[in-house]
């Protein structure tokens, strides 16, 4: 490795997730296997190896029990299982690849969501939820979110995926329903538990990096296609609407609602702590409220997404 480092795996100058999500332009021949390898695994995960620094802390906040600790427990407990069904997906994904440049990303991709869904469940146990209890609880929490959000998502990709072995079509449900979704809204996430869990903050950062290099990468495998092959345009912009209508049918609305609620309850009690913390510039997070921040974040998907998508000339 040389010791020039990219921006995407920087740890102590990345580029934040909603800029560097719209911005970059990353490659699958820029993002291989041995980038993967040397960057990712060789320099980033050594920074983070449990998902986090090793001198993040976990405050006396999110392990006393209240609502702040439950917002967070649901909050983890659904992105645990929902990365564990990307990296599912992805699965088949890497088998209809076409070439082995995008076999060996999609293959890293399968790699970080699985490391993904490891760190977010690995965390429960860090903040006190014994290990033999963690899938209890993540069924007691977000069991009725995982059925009503995350499996008719599952079964919309795995159909195209899977069964109709639309290899362009899984990567515009992956890099527009699925990482145009995670990204701004795990940005948000980020900032709200920086100063109430500084770990849980990191972790993530961490899988936000990750989101830029597939959303990026993602966008770049599409847009080549959609050169090559202009006919596809209308197949995949009437994907594109299924998939958006399908989301907007989705009762994730409630879901994001409870569990601001839950933090917003956890802020009355905790925001002593943090009474200047700006959540985005201009705005203190004591001052926010949860319908504001569900806003926020789904104007950010709604931006990232649109750009990604005037990218690839599909928009």
């Amino acid at each position: 490795m040389d010791n020039t480092i990219r921006p995407e795996v920087d740890w102590d100058n990345t580029v934040p997730v909603l800029e560097g999500a719209r911005t970059l332009e990353l490659t699958p021949e820029n993002c291989d296997l041995q980038y993967w390898l040397d960057e990712v695994a060789g320099r980033l995960l050594r920074r983070i190896p449990t998902g986090h620094t090793p001198g993040a802390d976990v405050p006396e906040q999110v392990l006393k029990p209240g609502p702040l600790r439950d917002a967070l427990i649901e909050e983890f407990a659904f992105r645990s299982i929902a990365e564990e069904k990307v990296a599912r997906a992805l699965g088949h994904l890497v088998a209809l690849a076409p070439d082995r440049i995008t076999t060996e990303f999609f293959a890293t991709q399968l790699l970080d969501e699985a490391r993904h869904a490891r760190v977010f469940r690995d965390h429960l146990a860090e903040i006190g939820i014994p290990e033999a209890e963690i899938d209890s609880t993540i069924t007691a929490v977000a069991g009725k979110p995982i059925e009503s959000v995350l499996d008719p998502l599952e079964d919309f990709g795995l159909t195209v995926i899977r069964d109709q072995r639309d290899f362009y079509g899984g990567v515009i449900i992956l890099t527009v329903l699925v990482e145009g979704v995670l990204a701004p809204f795990g940005e948000l996430s980020e900032r709200k538990w920086a100063e109430l869990d500084p770990a849980g903050a990191e972790i993530e950062r961490g899988a936000g990096m990750d989101e830029i290099r597939h959303l990026s990468v993602g966008s770049s495998v599409v847009k080549r296609h959609l050169q090559e092959q202009p006919g596809e345009r209308g197949r995949i912009l009437e994907l594109i609407g299924r998939g958006r209508a399908m989301w907007e049918n989705l009762p994730m609305q409630p879901v994001l609602f409870q569990r601001e609620s839950l933090f917003q309850q956890g802020l009355e009690e905790w925001g002593h702590l943090i009474p200047d913390y700006e959540v985005w510039p201009g705005r203190k997070l004591v001052d926010t409220s949860a319908e504001e921040r569900m806003v926020t974040a789904a104007t950010w998907s709604q931006e990232t997404q649109d750009i990604r998508l005037r990218y690839m000339g599909l928009l």
